[in-house]
């Protein structure tokens, strides 16, 4: 328990760091597929982080949870 939480808490310092900055997200979908998405890193709340998308009419705010990075179900990177 005490690892996930070290793990949770080095997560969400580094989203955190990246404030304001594009990123990409891919999100796995199941059965191969993949998501991919790119926008500017919006919040970091304590158990959610938002992305408000690129080139969406009208935008989108999505959320995501720190344990989705952990998992690998959402994966980040910078632009």
């Amino acid at each position: 328990m005490a690892m996930h939480q070290e793990e949770l808490s080095k997560v969400r310092a580094s989203v955190r760091k990246q404030l304001g900055n594009r990123v990409e997200i891919r999100q796995d979908e199941g059965r191969h597929r993949t998501n991919i998405r790119k926008g500017i890193l919006q919040c970091a709340y304590p158990c959610v982080f938002t992305v408000l998308l690129d080139h969406e009419e009208p935008q989108q705010l999505l959320s995501f949870s720190y344990t989705d990075i952990i998992t690998q179900e959402v994966r980040m990177s910078l632009c």
